[in-house]
């Protein structure tokens, strides 16, 4: 019994001791929360709020200011806009459906709570530390129409506490009719659509009234992530997104299970207006002028990451942000001024248009299967100057830009930049001796053939497969790869950093832009700068709030840069490129073939341009026939000849010294035996490729 009531007593002592450490704890918050100034902060936050919703009307939630973009001769490119009172919906006129379906995925206790849900930010809380990440959203319909309105989309603790005091402010002053009404018609939908009307316009040609429950859905499964749920990139994920809402709409008894399977097998099928379709100048301004706003607001990009997850982290947290500040232009009223010229653009898509004719093979979409797609920067300025995704069609809604989104394996045309520039700078020249020969368990050439001791420039000149693999091999696949992260190339892998790198065998593969701006770095001494074409953004009245940085990075050293500029020369007029060579120009440039001969690439540049042209098909396949030097070549110098036509003859800067001393004893001697292996490689049998990419 004695020692019942002794361990009663240590019970109770541990409770109470738990209940004082909990209390000291508590005070120690409140005393931190007042002396270091936060509850003065929050304050005035709540203050703001206040004064943010009291001042607003019906029409603060109808408004928007068109965007203007412009070309680099003052021309309009396109007028952005989100078109909100033109689509406006009022509440009788919003489908039932749609109304249900928001607040059975979105928010479930948007009818009873107040503003805020303090449950579902706890039980988010607390899957977060659970889980290691977020898992779960904790804002209500009146919170995201509060964030989308009046706040910004940055992650402070500052904007978390204004969102939840204007979302209190909001409920107080509107109805929840209005309140769900309003965030109906100022969600964002991706594509340029802002509000449920013109999202159905846009996607289906028709009025919101005009939809099935399943296109409804469909519809309302946009706005989670419009990245993510894009329909016109990533369909399978908006149907999935879809697939979810209905179910949830089941579960709340709001539809039965019979319209709910009904809904579910419905086939969506897109109806695109026509002011979404092949623009490839403005998915690439759109673009480049999200990230601009992005930098603006003080986001990092980043291309490498110690692991997943850290990639992961950061994919969500650019997700995120891209989505904000992309919607941002179509409410903004923005001045966008560009490096895009459309004569230009013009030009090159007729080439890529005439050069790819004979093909009119079509998918089940309508889209021709053979693609290319090409991107000219300028030199002087180091900024896109046109980009084709595509070939030229009648098809409303294709906007897949294949210019900087798709990305393909560049074959031999990654050999300048990966690995003999890189060798360049550590004491070769053209003129030195590498062997041609089999390698043991490694590629052999396109054409099965070996020529023993040749000179670099001849090797490059031939493309030759041995050469490129022993070089990467010296001076490391690590080395190598590092080069392309100093130029930003976005989809590297780990799983990268290996030889057969060295022919262009890529994870992910590589984007026309990515090339072009590699190319762009050769010709300008080796000095990187990132080809945006964004010159700069003013605000309605004329401010400049955003002025391009073409701040210069050193990849390559200016003498390994114009030695790699002279071979290239050599490939134009000796090498695999023979017949694609500018008849009044200097020019430089390389071909790339892949395996099977799925992908084709030509990158050449003169003293003005630099011009990145791919050709093969989105399902990668074989094309007969297709080399660099085919059809991405013609279509290279039909378009480099008709914009270089009344230009000065120009020539490239000269080597001004190659200082063979530096190769040091050992390298020479190396050379040397070089030689006699390759004298001994050519009555050797060929071995069996593993990589055979020109």
């Amino acid at each position: 019994m004695a020692k019942r009531k002794k361990t009663k007593k240590s019970r109770a002592w541990r409770f109470l001791k738990f209940q004082m450490v909990l209390i000291s704890l508590v005070l120690l918050a409140i005393a931190y929360y007042f002396v270091g100034g936060y509850a003065a902060k929050v304050a005035s936050l709540r203050q703001e709020a206040v004064s943010l919703v009291a001042s607003s009307s019906k029409d603060t939630f109808r408004s928007s200011e068109t965007s203007v973009v412009y070309d680099a001769n003052g021309d309009v490119i396109s007028y952005v806009k989100g078109e909100k009172d033109v689509y406006y919906l009022e509440w009788e006129d919003i489908p039932l459906y749609a109304k249900q379906a928001f607040v059975s995925v979105e928010d479930k206790k948007f009818y009873s709570h107040h503003g805020v849900d303090y449950r579902a930010i706890v039980r988010a809380v607390w899957a977060m530390f659970r889980n290691g990440k977020v898992t779960q959203g904790a804002s209500t319909i009146t919170q995201q129409l509060a964030r989308d309105v009046f706040l910004t989309q940055d992650k402070t603790w500052e904007r978390k506490i204004e969102e939840i005091y204007v979302a209190v402010e909001l409920e107080k002053k509107y109805s929840k009719e209005d309140i769900l009404e309003f965030y109906i018609n100022n969600i964002y939908f991706k594509n340029g659509y802002y509000g449920l009307e013109a999202a159905a316009q846009g996607y289906f040609s028709k009025s919101a009234s005009e939809l099935s429950l399943s296109q409804l859905a469909f519809l309302c499964a946009i706005p989670n992530n419009p990245s993510y749920y894009n329909p016109l990139e990533h369909m399978d994920n908006t149907l999935t997104r879809r697939d979810k809402i209905l179910k949830n709409m089941l579960e709340d008894k709001v539809i039965t299970e019979a319209t709910y399977n009904e809904a579910v097998a419905e086939n969506i099928e897109l109806s695109m207006s026509e002011e979404i379709k092949n623009n490839y100048v403005e998915t690439y301004t759109y673009y480049c002028a999200t990230r601009a706003l992005m930098e603006l607001d003080g986001f990092a990009f980043k291309y490498e990451f110690s692991s997943d997850a850290l990639k992961e982290a950061y994919d969500a947290a650019y997700e995120e942000s891209y989505n904000a500040h992309n919607a941002l232009l179509f409410t903004g009223g923005y001045r966008i001024y560009t490096s895009m010229d459309l004569g230009v653009q013009n030009m090159l898509q007729q080439a890529v248009d005439s050069g790819l004719a004979g093909f009119t093979e079509v998918s089940e979409e309508g889209i021709y299967t053979l693609q290319g797609a090409a991107v000219c920067i300028d030199n002087n300025t180091g900024m896109v100057k046109a980009i084709v995704g595509g070939r030229t069609q009648e098809v409303s809604g294709y906007t897949l830009n294949r210019g900087y989104q798709s990305f393909r394996q560049p074959g031999s045309s990654i050999k300048p930049i990966l690995v003999y520039t890189p060798a360049l700078e550590r004491g070769y020249t053209a003129d030195s001796i590498v062997v041609d020969g089999p390698i043991e368990d490694g590629p052999s050439n396109s054409d099965g053939s070996y020529l023993g001791a040749i000179t670099l420039r001849r090797a490059v000149e031939l493309s030759r497969n041995t050469v490129a693999w022993n070089l990467l091999n010296e001076i490391t696949p690590e080395t190598g790869i590092s080069y392309l992260k100093a130029m930003g190339f976005s989809r590297l892998d780990q799983n990268d950093v290996r030889l057969a790198a060295a022919l262009g065998g890529f994870t992910n593969g590589v984007s026309p832009l990515e090339m072009a701006k590699a190319y762009a770095t050769l010709e300008n001494d080796g000095n990187y700068r990132n080809p945006s074409c964004i010159l700069k953004i003013t605000d309605a009245e004329g401010n400049i709030i955003y002025q391009a940085d073409q701040t210069e990075l050193e990849v390559y050293k200016t003498n390994a840069a114009r030695q790699m500029t002279d071979i290239l020369e050599s490939v134009m007029t000796d090498g695999t490129a023979r017949g694609q060579k500018l008849s009044d120009m200097a020019c430089a440039g390389k071909t790339g073939t892949t395996n099977d001969n799925k992908d084709g690439w030509f990158v050449g540049y003169t003293p003005y341009y630099t011009t990145s042209v791919w050709v093969g098909y989105d399902t990668p396949k074989e094309l007969p026939g297709l080399t660099g030097s085919s059809y991405p070549g013609n279509i290279w110098k039909v378009f480099m000849t008709k914009l270089h036509e009344g230009l000065e003859y120009k020539d490239f800067l000269d080597v001004t010294e190659i200082d063979t001393e530096n190769m040091g004893e050992d390298t020479l001697a190396e050379q040397a035996q070089m030689v006699e292996e390759a004298k001994q490689a050519e009555t050797q049998e060929e071995s069996s490729p593993n990589e055979t990419q020109e």
